[in-house]
Formats: structure tokens, C-alpha cells, sequence
């Protein structure tokens, strides 16, 4: 595989540079979604911070060409697309703030380059899906095989029935619509295999190596990673704090956009690095 400069890399990833800090920020989105997932989020912190948003290969306005199964098939490689965009938009010491699969590929990629990153924001995250033992992941495996079926043969038949479950708020069937659409627009062989990637992914052993501080945003009965994942997290993750959110569901960058900012604030405090 080739070397990408700069340029190749922000136009594989569809990134944007908005703000004026000079810390940058950089938010990652999760399965099925594209950088407009933050749009709620993001601008709240474009007067401090260099705010990068970028969508995953696959994704979005990304470069479908770029998708390689091979590379894609561990969240390693969604790992290396991160530390080659913050190399690219030339940060350090940024602050990653990653959605659900994207949460964990943070993780992995500070992990890989520690240097590259700050802190980091982890909003509905999980080292693994499956119930392990006394691990509680919130699916049984079966279940997990029986969803990635569901997605291969009626991809959008899946869409429609699962964004409701995943967004949790029925009272604003908006947002599942909206979740629903995002779904849709997404190629359905790269969503399949993304999606089988993140299920069936298992990263609870890379936890412990971690060095960074972390913030953990737990939302409220969130069928896709549960409360026990987040505490599970907390005890892993050495220098990490835990917020019980509460907002419900899973999407809480759309559902309760002001409670995502206000905990972030919080954990980042007033000054950026400058």
C-alpha cells in the first residue's frame, strides 16, 4: 500500500477544519453515520479549539475507492486512518472525542501513537459486545449473528428496524428517521462488513494500555452498550472519569446534544492547550 500525503488523506476522509484554537479537536462518528452526526456538538467548541471532523472510509463524502476489506476488517485499521488524519492536519496533543465503535478505534489509535493525543471523550463505548462469563457485553453471540444476518440479506429492512431501538427515544421519532436515512445512504456490502467488524470485535485486553485521561459517557438504558459496559470501562481504564448521563438511547451527540457538551466542558475545564 502506498504512502498517502497530506492531501490524500484529508480527501480520503472527507476532513473539515473549522475553529480557532490551536488544540485540536477531533470528533469520530460511529457505525452508519457520517461527521454530520456532530453538527449539535461540535460548534460549541469552535472558539476554543480547532474542531477536525472527518468521516470514516466508507462513509459519508469519504473515498469509497480507499475501502479495503482487508485493512478494515479490525478496528486497527479505522485506528491508523485516525493518526494518519491528526498527522496530516498536523496536531498533537489533541483531544479525541470518539461515538460509540469510534470510541474504541480512539483508544487503539492512542494506544499506537500516544503522542498524537491529550485526552480523550469516549461517548457510548464498548470493548465488546458479547457476553463473556461474568462480562457483560449486552448481546449473546447468537444474538449478534442473528442481527449481522438480518443486516446482509435486508439491509434496509435492518435500517428501519433497528435505528429506533439504537437512537432509544421514542418520544422524537425524528431522530430515529434521521439515524434510519444516515443508514440507508450508507453502501451496503462496506456497512455489512463494518458491521461485522464492530460486533464481533473483542478489545477488553488493550484497555490497561491506555495512558491518557479519558471521560466515559454513559447514557441511560442504551440497549447497544449498557450501564455495565461503562463501569466495566472505569475499572479499566486507569486515569478515566464516569458520567452517567441522563440522556437515553445511544446517540446522545443528537438526542441530548446540550448534557454531551456540558459533561465535556466539564472534564476538559476552561483552558486549552496553547
Amino acid at each position: 500500500m502506498r504512502n498517502l500525503n497530506s492531501a490524500d488523506v484529508i480527501k480520503r476522509n472527507n476532513v473539515q477544519i473549522m475553529g480557532h484554537g490551536r488544540q485540536t479537536m477531533l470528533f469520530a462518528h460511529g457505525f452508519g453515520c457520517d461527521h454530520n452526526m456532530w453538527r449539535h456538538v461540535a460548534p460549541a467548541f469552535e472558539d476554543a479549539y480547532r474542531v477536525v471532523l472527518f468521516d470514516n472510509v466508507g462513509a459519508g463524502g469519504s473515498d469509497l475507492a480507499a475501502f479495503d476489506p482487508q485493512k478494515y476488517g479490525t478496528l486497527h485499521g479505522y485506528a491508523r486512518d485516525v493518526n494518519e488524519i491528526l498527522r496530516a492536519v498536523d496536531a498533537d496533543n489533541a483531544i479525541f472525542v470518539g461515538h460509540s465503535v469510534s470510541a474504541m478505534v480512539g483508544i487503539l489509535a492512542c494506544i499506537e501513537e500516544p503522542e498524537l493525543f491529550d485526552k480523550l471523550v469516549l461517548v457510548g463505548p464498548s470493548p465488546s459486545y458479547i457476553n463473556d462469563g461474568e462480562y457483560v457485553g449486552g448481546f449473546n453471540r447468537e444474538d449478534i449473528e442473528q442481527m449481522l444476518d438480518f443486516l446482509d440479506t435486508n439491509y434496509l429492512g435492518w435500517s428501519g428496524a433497528m435505528a429506533p431501538t439504537i437512537m432509544g427515544n421514542p418520544g422524537q421519532p425524528a431522530l430515529a428517521s434521521e439515524l434510519e436515512n444516515s443508514f440507508c445512504r450508507t453502501d451496503p456490502k462496506i456497512a455489512g462488513h463494518f458491521a461485522r467488524t464492530t460486533f464481533l470485535s473483542d478489545h477488553r485486553a488493550d484497555l490497561p494500555k491506555l495512558n491518557k485521561p479519558s471521560l466515559i459517557l454513559q447514557c441511560s438504558d442504551d440497549v447497544i452498550a449498557p450501564d455495565a459496559v461503562g463501569r466495566y470501562l472505569h475499572a479499566q481504564l486507569a486515569d478515566s472519569s464516569l458520567v452517567q448521563m441522563r440522556a437515553t438511547g445511544h446517540c446522545p451527540n443528537l438526542s441530548a446534544p446540550d448534557e454531551t457538551i456540558d459533561a465535556m466542558r466539564a472534564f476538559l475545564g476552561s483552558k486549552p492547550l496553547r
